[in-house]
């Protein structure tokens, strides 16, 4: 079912989609914060099972915009906006985020941004956590064997990720739906939807 209306972006699309990133930024320089404090005393590849929280605004962005280039866009503003409030991991969020956004958005495209089911958006989520697995193996984690470290650490990260954004994201949308607030969008007219 084609739910997109249209593919160019409206001014409303771009508030909403730039709203959810900041926020979503703002949440991510805390997640930083728990991460590297607190959760620090779960070892990796233990820790990988709150990972998912940092893929929800490219899952919820593309569920609540259903345009081209939105799970793209808001976790990539999102990224950037972590990294101007200040990370430890500094300016290599900002390429991350979009090389996640870009894995999150691929299966959408995959669906011709037609199909907005659960089902879609935990592919995407599934896709945005192994992107995102693979690049902190290979930019933070190398030395670390694949077997041991990188296998357990990929797994435990898409599944949370699945999880949290893309569950948590069908769940968020399922939840702002009946406010009103997204009612200038598909997401919010069609709750049967997802």
């Amino acid at each position: 079912m084609n739910t997109s209306a249209g593919t160019r972006w409206r001014t409303v699309d771009i508030v909403v989609a730039s709203v959810v990133a900041v926020a979503f930024g703002v949440i991510f320089w805390a997640w930083g914060l728990l991460w590297n404090g607190p959760a620090d005393a779960i070892p990796l590849p233990g820790r990988a099972f709150m990972y998912g929280v940092w893929l929800v605004p490219a899952v919820l962005g593309a569920l609540i915009v259903r345009k081209p280039g939105a799970a793209l866009y808001t976790e990539s503003l999102a990224a950037v906006v972590s990294v101007a409030l200040g990370t430890v991991w500094g300016w290599s969020i900002a390429l991350q985020g979009p090389v996640e956004g870009l894995a999150a958005e691929l299966a959408f495209a995959l669906f011709a941004y037609r199909a907005w089911r659960p089902a879609v958006a935990l592919l995407s989520a599934a896709l945005g956590g192994l992107a995102a697995g693979l690049w902190d193996k290979i930019a933070w984690y190398g030395p670390n064997s694949w077997v041991s470290f990188g296998i357990p650490y990929l797994a435990l990260t898409v599944v949370s990720c699945v999880l949290l954004a893309g569950a948590g994201s069908v769940l968020l949308v399922r939840q702002l739906a009946p406010t009103g607030v997204l009612d200038r969008f598909p997401s919010g007219r069609e709750q049967a939807v997802v």
